[in-house]
């Protein structure tokens, strides 16, 4: 009995401190931390894209080295010629004797120094990473290919080296170009790539940036800090610079360095730093009073409530436990001492089955001394202790329901600050670009596949196809499709589903509108050669697995990501889906209309602040792109992140103040319900036999179930059914008068 009691006042004291922990410890600075962490996030997002930009580039041009088709009799400036003359975002450009670091071909501007240790990497066959240089004043990366050459044929004319070479020969390809184009999302917001000393390298804005956004001393500390972190990872972090009346800017660093293991990118020492001015918060939230006053009102409920169970439950149980073991060993037992404790009347204390066991074993202490014969009790009036539980529980839940359904509530505008609303509209804009660029880069690698096809035997095209499919793992399938729709030539899995009428041009289609799984392939022309194998209308398809595009989207703190298609229909996201399903919500089927704009033209970024069944989120929606073979799709990424996953004071209040009236609720409820299985049921079972046991019944024998004051009740009522049946048998059993009365009577005469 008792430790329910106590468990019942402890656990509530508990929850009353947790309530004053738990809201003393939000601290609402003139920032929210959610602004900041949306600044961290937006630089990491940032620094992916730059990551992303020369991870691709320097694969390309590695590839672009490794498959020209070189010959003994290639010469250096006719392949430097051939290896960078389609690319426009080239400096300058050379070939080198990996062995001798001889110059072999220039073009465009002048290439810096590579480095002995480049040479040594290139003669190792190691893989060798882009390095950031200076060149003409301003700082430049330098990528990296090798051209494989045949060996060349020996003469006695030849030098000591080239008689001595009898494997392939090799080029090193070197390639300067700037840094890759920096985008900027948000009104207001400058980004910033930083060498590790915290000097800019190349620096955009978008709008009109705040005066408070101009803070030199961001860039140094933010160098400082990610040269803290270590060189090779793609750590991140937030900070707070000046303060320009009513304005303070914020900023995000994060690394450009590789997720998983060794990456281009690694030892650039690139940092890429965002900044933007928000207003301050001239009123910080404050909640110790409020959690002053819900854990005093609860410390009220739980000493109310332990009194309550101590006087109307423990202690009169107690009393009767005291009053049934003194009937039962009078009944029982033949010291004068015991017998004497059959005249003293059985107290009724409490209420409800106490009370009626109470009246019940006064009535079995009559009959034992043959005062009165069996009793008839009425039936049960009144509340009993089943009332009791259930107003406890009452009780608490006056207490808890406030705290989980009225009090500390966040509005919309609360939840979701004006701030937030526009980073979560930046980050899905990156999340856009992130699609994007991966879209048209798997159409920019298959047009140049498409332009390698002409003129190659079958086996060389299907060899080509298995090598870029090899390549490229977002490739599910490839195949050649003739301008009737059927395939030609395929390597890789069987597609979903093929065009029946083929296109012209190039870009990005969906091939199917239902079904599982989505079709999305990039397609581009192969141009007939005359006279050579392949006619003209031959489109090559590169079929997209939407697992690339699905694992592409996820982002930390982004929430949920989908793309959808011109019908709003799901295409990918970065949680559980089924293909061209509707958007979970109505409300973002609506954001995602006011995004396209008018009909013909892309439309714009919007974000709103929507309130769902789960509460109030912040969610936005962009357009794929403006510009490019991925503009004409009418595609949408839409985000939604919900204001519980936000780290806003109001929403934190909220959060705390719900868990503390649903732990009080559920501890509380828990208690008064073990209260109830271990006392209250099996008094209620006592209470029913008793009131057999007074009125003759003699036959129920009475088991006791616990090991408790409720059992030891039990077993004396046992004990006091036995003594009156035997009685009982001895009253029946027709001897003389001065026998049938039992020797504990005359003993009790005397």
């Amino acid at each position: 009995m008792r430790p329910p009691i106590a468990s019942l006042v402890a656990l509530l004291l508990l929850v009353a401190a947790l309530t004053v922990i738990g809201l003393n410890g939000i601290h609402a600075g003139q920032v929210p931390q959610a602004v900041l962490n949306d600044e961290q996030q937006i630089a990491a997002d940032t620094a992916l894209s730059v990551r992303t930009a020369i991870d691709v580039e320097a694969s390309t041009v590695r590839r672009t080295a490794t498959t020209y088709p070189a010959t003994s009799t290639t010469t250096p400036t006719t392949a430097l010629k051939a290896l960078t003359s389609a690319r426009k975002t080239i400096l300058g450009s050379a070939l080198l004797d990996p062995h001798t670091g001889h110059l072999l071909a220039t073009g465009g501007k002048p290439v810096p120094p590579t480095g002995a240790d480049v040479l040594r990497a290139a003669t190792r066959h190691q893989s060798i990473r882009p390095r950031l240089v200076t060149s003409g004043g301003t700082r430049q990366l330098l990528y990296f290919g090798r051209v494989t050459l045949p060996a060349q044929q020996e003469d006695a004319n030849q030098d000591q080296y080239q008689a001595s070479s009898r494997s392939q020969r090799q080029w090193l390809l070197v390639v300067c170009e700037t840094l890759p184009a920096l985008t900027t999302y948000g009104d207001g917001r400058t980004a910033a790539v930083l060498d590790a000393n915290g000097t800019a390298l190349a620096t955009t804005a978008r709008g009109t940036a705040s005066p408070a956004a101009a803070d030199r001393g961001l860039p140094t500390a933010a160098a400082r800090a990610a040269n803290g972190s270590g060189s090779d990872t793609d750590a991140a972090g937030s900070l707070l610079g000046a303060t320009t009346g009513s304005l303070r800017t914020v900023a995000g660093w994060a690394q450009v360095a590789s997720t998983t293991g060794p990456g281009d990118t690694d030892g650039l020492g690139l940092v890429v730093l965002t900044s933007r001015a928000v207003p301050v918060t001239t009123t910080p939230a404050d909640y110790s009073r409020f959690a002053l006053e819900a854990a005093g009102a609860l410390a009220a409920v739980s000493l109310l409530l332990g009194l309550a169970l101590y006087f109307l439950v423990q202690r009169p149980l107690l009393r009767l436990y005291l009053s049934a073991g003194r009937l039962s060993r009078g009944a029982t037992e033949d010291e004068p001492t015991a017998l004497e404790g059959l005249y003293r009347p059985v107290p009724v204390h409490g209420f409800g089955e106490l009370a009626l066991i109470g009246r019940a074993l006064e009535s079995l202490r009559r009959q034992l001394l043959g005062e009165s014969g069996p009793e008839t009790f009425p039936a049960r009036r009144g509340p009993g202790y089943r009332a009791l539980a259930v107003v406890g529980v009452l009780v608490v839940a006056c207490w808890a329901v406030p705290m989980i359904f009225l009090v500390n509530r966040a509005d919309t505008a609360t939840a979701v600050p004006t701030a937030v609303l526009a980073a979560q509209q930046a980050r899905t804009e990156l999340a856009a670009n992130r699609v994007r660029q991966s879209l048209d880069q798997s159409y920019t690698d298959l047009s140049e596949v498409a332009a390698g096809l002409p003129g190659l035997s079958r086996a060389a095209q299907t060899k080509l196809l298995r090598h870029t499919l090899a390549d490229h793992k977002q490739y599910r399938s490839l195949y050649l499709l003739n301008r009737s729709g059927g395939i030609t030539l395929r390597t890789g899995d069987t597609p979903l589903r093929t065009l029946v009428h083929v296109p012209d041009g190039g870009g990005i289609t969906t091939v199917n509108t239902s079904g599982r799984i989505p079709a999305i392939a990039a397609y581009a022309q192969v141009r007939a050669v005359k006279g050579k194998a392949l006619a003209a209308g031959v489109v090559l398809f590169g079929e997209i697995d939407v697992k690339a595009l699905n694992s592409i989207l996820p982002r930390p703190k982004l929430g949920s990501v989908w793309v959808t298609d011109d019908n709003n229909k799901v295409l990918a996201a970065s949680v559980g889906y089924r293909a061209f399903q509707s958007l979970p919500d109505s409300g973002l089927t609506r954001l995602v209309r006011a995004a396209q704009g008018a009909p013909g033209t892309a439309g714009t970024a919007t974000s709103a602040a929507l309130r769902t069944s789960s509460g109030p989120s912040a969610d936005a929606a962009a357009p794929l792109a403006q510009s490019g073979p991925t503009a004409r799709l009418g595609w949408h990424v839409v985000t939604t992140e919900p204001a519980a996953a936000l780290q806003v004071p109001a929403v934190q209040a909220e959060q705390r103040t719900m868990l503390a009236g649903i732990l009080g609720l559920t501890l509380g409820t828990a208690c008064l319900g073990w209260l109830h299985v271990v006392v209250i049921r099996p008094l209620r079972a006592v209470a029913v036999l008793v009131e057999r046991l007074a009125g003759g019944d003699r036959r129920t024998v009475l088991h006791p179930v616990n090991h408790d004051e409720v059992g030891s009740v039990t077993r004396s009522l046992e004990l006091i059914r036995q003594a009156l049946a035997e009685r009982d048998r001895t009253a029946r059993s027709g001897h003389a008068a001065a026998l049938s009365r039992s020797p504990r009577e005359t003993t009790l005469q005397r």
